[in-house]
């Protein structure tokens, strides 16, 4: 199983509302247009947004490669994302990868990423056909075959992205094939009476599982519910696209289920019916449950379907706030302290959660994000690619990208 230890972009001024119009006339969707907190609390105008962004590419992506960077090239045409703490690379950190290449349009290196993925992650036969491997070796030798759930649906929804923003190429970049693949996979039924592997979805719950294995087939993760992205393939994927309508839903009324009442935390692991799952410190609020503020938020400022994503933000953002010192970075569900560490990743995700609340409780975890150095050393990728998505989130770059 896995555990996570963790210790020339265009100026887009009106582009949120071009993006709106191009998908509603493609779609049924009526995209809102995308909120720039860092304009509108800190008063940051588009260069110097720009500038930020430019930044944490340079940095996590061409600094350092002992202290800074976490992408790195493999020959002509091949690159990875590399989790340096632990040693290995992870199908979270690929498509977070390739998801930060889409959005600051970054097309050589998408590809590179999306190539390495494909020749030493992606399963071609057997059981598990179809599927990424959690970790692998520099090298790309497989370090587990089996594969963590919310590497396939970042990647689904990146390569989604790809082929509108850049159009399709032919085989491996094709790119819309590619993501109606790993759709597919992802719903496959696989029959085996006798086997371990089962479809990466419950389909009958329409609720992803944390990883697609019978003994673990009544356990999700809630830092993997993504309706943000599930709203897009109802309208963009080839086929089950009533499926994915009816799994957003389901994951908005799940988070309801999963958050605390007073604090708003939520577990890594839990049952389909959001209660805690127990298993190695999982039923609590730790690194994987960092992202649920994301999630949240990301799905309220592209649909604003559930009024109650903004009483959830606000919630867990007050917790936050009033706790004096730094903010553990793993704490019990009613908030009770297990670490006496704080993470930059947990503020991160913290301020992409002021898109879905109030000013006055998002402002200090918004200007902490401005603020924050870019993360370097042993523990940087995990709080880096978090440090990025939440710029892009916060600064109103994370587009939808629309045929």
């Amino acid at each position: 199983m896995r555990e996570v230890r963790i210790h020339r972009y265009l100026l887009v001024g009106c582009w949120a509302l071009v993006v709106g119009c191009a998908v509603h006339e493609s779609t049924s969707l009526e995209v809102p247009a995308q909120r720039n907190l860092f304009s509108e609390y800190l008063g940051k105008s588009d260069s110097e947004v720009e500038q930020k962004l430019l930044e944490a590419w340079d940095h996590y992506f061409n600094g350092d490669k002992e202290t800074e960077r976490v992408y790195y090239p493999v020959g002509e045409d091949m690159a990875y994302i590399f989790d340096v703490g632990n040693g290995d690379v992870r199908s979270e950190g690929i498509s977070y990868g390739m998801m930060i290449a889409v959005q600051m349009d970054k097309q050589d290196e998408f590809n590179r990423i999306w190539k390495w993925a494909d020749t030493y992650m992606r399963q071609t036969s057997g059981p598990l056909e179809g599927f990424f491997s959690w970790h692998c070796s520099r090298d790309g030798n497989r370090l587990d075959q089996g594969p963590a759930s919310d590497g396939e649906e970042w990647i689904a929804m990146a390569l989604f992205f790809a082929a509108h923003r850049w159009g399709n190429g032919d085989g491996l970049f094709n790119y819309r094939v590619e993501a109606n693949k790993v759709l597919q996979a992802m719903l496959q039924l696989r029959q085996e009476p006798e086997g371990d592997v089962v479809a990466m979805w419950d389909r009958d719950e329409k609720i992803i599982r944390f990883v697609p294995f019978r003994q673990w087939a009544h356990v999700t993760d809630p830092s993997y519910h993504l309706p943000a992205f599930y709203e897009l393939w109802a309208e963009w994927a080839e086929a089950d696209q009533a499926f994915w309508s009816d799994a957003a839903e389901v994951s908005r009324e799940f988070f309801k289920q999963a958050a605390h009442p007073e604090t708003g935390l939520m577990a890594d692991y839990t049952y389909m019916d959001g209660q805690p799952f127990v298993h190695n410190g999982h039923e609590d609020f730790r690194f994987d449950a960092w992202r649920t503020l994301s999630n949240v938020a990301l799905d309220y400022t592209w649909w604003k379907k559930d009024p109650w994503q903004v009483e959830q933000s606000n919630r867990v953002l007050k917790f936050l706030g009033q706790i004096e010192g730094g903010i553990p970075n793993q704490m019990e569900l009613d908030g009770t302290p297990l670490s006496d560490s704080s993470s930059g990743g947990l503020y991160h995700m913290a301020a992409t959660a002021g898109l879905a609340s109030d000013r006055e409780v998002a402002m200090e975890f918004v200007q902490a994000l401005w603020d924050a150095p870019f993360e370097e050393g042993e523990w940087r990728y995990y709080d880096g690619m978090l440090h990025i998505l939440a710029l892009l989130q916060v600064s109103g770059r994370f587009q939808i990208w629309g045929p």
